[in-house]
């Protein structure tokens, strides 16, 4: 009978995923993982979720190294310029898809610099106000807004994080503005809502989750296509009267271009084998993270889908970093 990490393995392998085996023992020493936003959010989050998991599988310690800043850009500069020999990885979210189009003087290339690893999770965003805030549904929310254009603002986690692209697309397609304040990560984001320093927010749930829970802020309405699993209540943007909104992230992790595919593919299942983790089910279910475990390949070809349709909406929205 199959055991579970035989199962995981076998849903990773594709007819081209097949590597010889390490030429030697590997690995023999601590690895580090670069993690491309600061404490207390999502992605790191997720980092320090998975890493006991890699640990155990790799059979050596796993050393997070925050290097927050620019939506991830700092830290996928870090990994960029590392060796790629096996010990240096990054752990980042959806800037990987965006940042070529909102920046500029990136220094490197994500698809020449960095090599697809996996696949960790989809991200969809919540719209959020404070729970005394009188705007609390989207109508209540734009309406304040198109009689204030430019008076609010909006917190994010970043500059071309998803949050901040959220924000701006909804008020392109409400016809307003607001304005945009970035913060380092999506801790400070959240204070500045709790503060009053900003009305409103995107941003994924793994931040503000006990903010919800405790009924310090109320979510309004969902930036992906469908309800987000745990958080059926909250309809989606496009429900609310923006046909076609849809605006999720993900996290993945990603490594110097040249680290051998042998270990790629094995930090793969490595991380495949955290994301499947009953033991984690309901942690990721309660931080809204939806699983999305998936080889070098397929992880490969998901990005690149990502990269065009994230092009296509920023240049059509006229987005800017």
């Amino acid at each position: 009978m199959p055991t579970r990490r035989t199962t995981i393995l076998a849903a990773l392998a594709t007819p081209t995923l097949a590597t010889p085996a390490l030429s030697q023992a590997w690995p023999v020493r601590p690895l580090r993982m670069i993690v491309s936003f600061p404490p207390g959010g999502s992605t790191d989050v997720v980092a320090r979720l998975i890493t006991p998991t890699i640990e155990r599988v790799l059979g050596q310690p796993v050393v997070i190294e925050n290097r927050g800043g620019a939506n991830g850009a700092l830290g996928a500069a870090a990994a960029a310029q590392g060796p790629a020999d096996g010990y240096t990885w990054l752990l980042d979210a959806g800037g990987a898809a965006t940042n070529q189009f909102l920046m500029r003087g990136l220094g490197f290339e994500y698809e020449r610099a960095l090599a697809p690893v996996t696949q960790l999770t989809l991200l969809p965003s919540v719209l959020m106000v404070r729970a005394d805030s009188p705007h609390n549904t989207l109508a209540r929310l734009v309406a304040h807004l198109r009689a204030n254009p430019g008076r609010e603002s909006y917190g994010s986690s970043g500059t071309g994080t998803g949050a901040h692209l959220s924000g701006a697309l909804l008020m392109r397609r409400a016809g307003t503005e607001a304005q945009h304040i970035p913060y380092r990560g999506g801790a400070q984001q959240m204070t500045a809502m709790l503060t009053g320093e900003t009305l409103f927010a995107f941003s994924t749930l793994a931040v503000p989750a006990p903010l919800l829970a405790e009924g310090r802020l109320t979510a309004i309405a969902a930036s992906s296509a469908e309800r987000i699993p745990g958080y059926d209540n909250v309809s989606t943007v496009a429900e609310q009267g923006m046909p076609g909104f849809d605006m999720v992230d993900f996290h993945q992790i990603s490594a110097p271009s040249g680290t051998p595919t042998a270990m790629i593919a094995r930090m793969a299942e490595a991380a495949a084998e955290a994301m499947h983790s009953p033991a984690l089910a309901a942690r990721f279910q309660l931080l809204g993270l939806i699983p999305r475990a998936r080889g070098p390949e397929d992880f490969a070809a998901f990005l690149a889908q990502q990269r065009q349709r994230m092009g296509e909406v920023i240049r059509a929205e006229g987005l800017q970093a």
